[in-house]
């Protein structure tokens, strides 16, 4: 916290700094009475009417009351990251959707409009990554028209936690009725320690998802717009596992990008979990990307997917940023 010259915390932040991250800490009252003191960082994103409201990096808006502060300043931008390998927020807003590419794109200014039948939100939603070129609620409408003649639902994706993400956009959405549907994380490793994490001689390799492997895949019923989107990429590679009968034991997809490779779509038969056979299909993905040139690695994953974040965590991943959904709360 800043400390004056005479000890003393002072506030030194004011609503001119919306847009940048600070470290306030607050008095909050408990039910006893007993006074004690709460530390939010994060992007301050409007100061209106003597409430302050803090987007923190997973995405949470906290709302302050301006005559609880009893400290804050300005902070970095972003920490510096401690592991892994260095990356901005565009590069892999970019990275990552170019391997997940829609049927269908637009141009709108510097935002990119995304439709793929409305096979997954990703294929479906805007890129925002710069200034659309018109007045925000201007655009808005536009990408509310251009999702609503192709029978779709309109969501922007965003992201918050490092330098360059959209924290203010999120509050602008918020603040117009657009609802938060989902949040995960992007998460960034080394490859090679992946490559060298399990013995993957038993993997099979291929440039396209047969039946085998999409009787495995999560999404059942998978139309042609669907086999489009998991096709797309610079170099995509699917991964399998032989099972005993029908379906594969483990599946995985990789796309090679430069010195990325982004791993998804890793699933295994439910009842031959924790027998390392997700380790064993990334080793394989990884390996492949490897020859190929990539260097560094980034997925995908969800909060709530505690099994999943434990075996990346295990390989050497960490999260980069999290990043968002929101749908038009008029659609």
């Amino acid at each position: 916290m800043e400390i004056s010259a005479a000890g003393r915390l002072e506030v030194r932040i004011t609503a001119a700094d919306v847009g940048k991250r600070v470290s306030v800490r607050r008095l909050t009252d408990t039910e006893d009475t007993t006074e004690k003191f709460t530390d939010t960082v994060g992007v301050l994103t409007s100061w209106d009417s003597g409430v302050l409201t803090i987007t923190r990096k997973g995405g949470e808006s906290v709302r302050i009351s301006e005559s609880s502060l009893v400290a804050g300043k300005v902070v970095p931008a972003a920490p510096a990251r401690r592991r892994g390998p260095s990356a901005t927020y565009p590069e892999l807003a970019r990275v990552s959707s170019r391997a997940w590419w829609p049927v269908e794109s637009e141009r709108l200014g510097a935002w990119e409009l995304r439709a793929a039948a409305g096979f997954t939100r990703r294929a479906n939603s805007v890129l925002p990554l710069g200034d659309p070129g018109l007045p925000l609620d201007e655009a808005l409408t536009a990408v509310r028209r251009w999702y609503g003649d192709r029978g779709l639902p309109a969501y922007v994706q965003t992201a918050t936690g490092a330098e360059g993400t959209q924290e203010l956009l999120c509050a602008e959405l918020e603040q117009r009725g657009w609802t938060r549907e989902v949040t995960a994380e992007l998460w960034v490793g080394a490859l090679a320690p992946v490559a060298d994490r399990a013995d993957a001689s038993g993997v099979e390799l291929s440039r396209s998802a047969d039946e085998a492997w999409l009787a495995r895949y999560q999404r059942k019923g998978v139309s042609e717009v669907a086999l489009k989107v998991l096709g797309s990429g610079p170099s995509v590679w699917f991964a399998t596992v032989p099972g005993e009968g029908a379906e594969p034991a483990a599946i995985g997809r990789c796309v090679v990008d430069g010195r990325w490779a982004g791993f998804a779509a890793v699933e295994v038969d439910p009842a031959l979990r924790r027998r390392g056979l997700g380790s064993v299909v990334m080793a394989a993905l990884a390996s492949r990307a490897l020859e190929e040139g990539a260097s560094a690695a980034w997925l995908q994953v969800e909060a709530e997917n505690v099994g999943a974040r434990a075996l990346y965590a295990g390989m050497g991943f960490s999260a980069h940023h999290a990043y968002h959904h929101y749908r038009d709360g008029s659609s």
